[in-house]
């Protein structure tokens, strides 16, 4: 499929986490063991009130993409 190129594409996944605790890991668990691996995830947090923030950097500091 990529005859011209040693590397696949790398796929952005992009998730707002705004006040989102009940739903972030769950929601972070699914995208990280999907089967490609090659992503860049970017997870947007707009000043949460809650505890997604921990939750979020906990996860980036478990998974570097």
């Amino acid at each position: 499929m990529y005859e011209n190129c040693d590397l696949a594409p790398l796929v952005s996944i992009i998730t707002p986490s705004y006040n989102a605790e009940k739903y972030i890991k769950k929601c972070l668990e699914s995208v990280i063991h999907q089967t490609y691996q090659d992503l860049q995830i970017i997870i947007v947090d707009d000043g949460s009130e809650d505890s997604s923030k921990r939750i979020c950097k906990e996860y980036a500091d478990r998974d570097s993409r």
